[in-house]
């Protein structure tokens, strides 16, 4: 049976996020050191733990979407979610998977194609993964009833002809996402392919992005969302879902995601405190590494933007020969997360992410975490290949390439089990 699920039925909300009047970015001063987190704009100090969430946390994320990522439409008020098909023995029987079409915003946004699968096995609420992948879910499951993506597709996956999804595709990342390794955990797993939200390309344009801006409903700007702040926004929509899922915890939501997509997990968990642990995998320039950095062979913002210039916004690119000029830097992003436990996941052949970068950026954002008595990292220096190293501020590198495998999750899961208590 069909079974619909509403956040409320009132209408929605979708207007422009209303930024500060913050200075043009040849007017920001120019600064090598990397900023401090608890020093307000106006070189004023956090003093208190008041002072940073009621203070400079609220300026802090006004900072990063005004200059990087981009405001974002007001949440949407009209989430609703409907289940189009179920198998409650998947995996044999340890699992239940569901395919959900979740809908929002105005007519015409395109919805969301949820993957959910959930542990039958289970002595309380499970926890849930949430994450968006890459190749589609038909690709994650051996399962020819998964519904392929009908949007436009990253032309590199497997299956893919024409920019679209194939049969051939069916089953053929199955090892990225590894659902049924956290399933024997006792944890969910909730994903969806990004460009149901919005397709990664400048020149595509099927997504929110489009669809609020021909509406009138969000004027687009300088400082108006790129695809990464899109894609974050999207993720809180599923996260408003899973709160009407009954057999899922709301309480324990772990957001996921590798390489542009870990970048856009640290800013989901960055802007929206129902997630409780971030999970940013080798997600490098634009997310956990400095935009600041001396360091060879490394992503930098100018490449960054001009590879990938729908990524974040048109106030980004001034900074692109500016570094110096950010009133922030990627370390500040990771102290928006604080107090809840945030892991950085990398990989010794992966130097395109910085991961000695990555590992000072926790180390900068520590201070946060000790003023509002989280504790931090547990390791003063970046701990060898295969040790997790597991204080709320946790950081993991392994040998081998960019790529998110078994071996992964499995850091992912004893991390998780750490900080949020085991599943089962």
């Amino acid at each position: 049976m069909r079974r619909f699920f509403s956040i409320c039925l009132l209408g929605l909300i979708a207007g422009p996020a209303l930024a500060r009047d913050f200075p043009d970015v040849d007017k920001l001063p120019a600064s090598k050191d990397y900023p401090d987190p608890l020093t307000f704009l106006d070189g004023s100090k956090v003093k208190t733990k008041a002072d940073w969430v009621e203070k400079r946390r609220p300026e802090l994320k006004a900072l990063f979407q005004h200059y990087m990522y981009g405001f974002a439409p007001e949440d949407p008020r009209n989430v609703k979610g409907k289940v189009e098909r179920e198998d409650r023995k998947f995996f044999g029987g340890k699992a239940t998977k569901r395919e959900v079409t979740i809908t929002y915003g105005p007519e015409g946004t395109p919805p969301i194609h949820l993957l959910l699968v959930i542990p039958n096995d289970r002595p309380k609420l499970a926890p849930c993964f949430v994450g968006m992948n890459f190749e589609g879910n038909h690709a994650l499951v051996k399962d020819p009833t998964v519904a392929l993506p009908k949007v436009w597709m990253y032309p590199n996956r497997k299956g893919v002809k024409d920019n679209q999804a194939t049969d051939e595709g069916r089953g053929t990342a199955v090892d990225v996402w590894a659902l049924e390794q956290s399933i024997d955990r006792g944890y969910a797993v909730a994903t969806f392919y990004s460009g149901d939200v919005d397709p990664d390309r400048k020149d595509v344009r099927q997504g929110v992005q489009k669809v609020y801006a021909e509406k009138g409903l969000f004027k687009p700007g300088p400082n108006s969302w790129g695809t990464i702040r899109a894609w974050a926004w999207g993720i809180s929509r599923v996260v408003d879902y899973l709160g009407t899922v009954k057999e899922i915890d709301p309480r324990r939501l772990i957001v996921v995601g590798h390489s542009r997509l870990g970048k856009t997990a640290l800013l989901a968990a960055a802007l929206d405190e129902r997630i409780a642990l971030a999970i940013p995998h080798q997600a490098g320039c634009g997310g956990t590494a400095p935009s600041r950095t001396e360091a060879r062979g490394v992503e930098t913002v100018e490449r960054i933007n001009t590879s990938f210039p729908h990524w974040f916004n048109d106030n980004f690119k001034k900074f692109n020969r500016a570094t110096e000029k950010l009133p922030f830097d990627q370390h500040c992003l990771a102290a928006l997360v604080a107090p809840r436990p945030l892991l950085y996941t990398n990989a010794v052949q992966d130097q395109w992410a910085n991961p000695a970068g990555q590992f000072d950026m926790l180390r900068l954002a520590e201070p946060v975490y000790r003023l509002l008595g989280a504790g931090g990292l547990k390791d003063e220096k970046m701990p060898p290949p295969g040790k997790l190293s597991d204080g709320v501020l946790g950081y993991y590198i392994r040998e081998g390439r960019h790529s998110m495998t078994p071996d992964d999750w499995k850091v992912f899961l004893d991390f998780a089990d750490r900080h949020l208590g085991k599943a089962k």
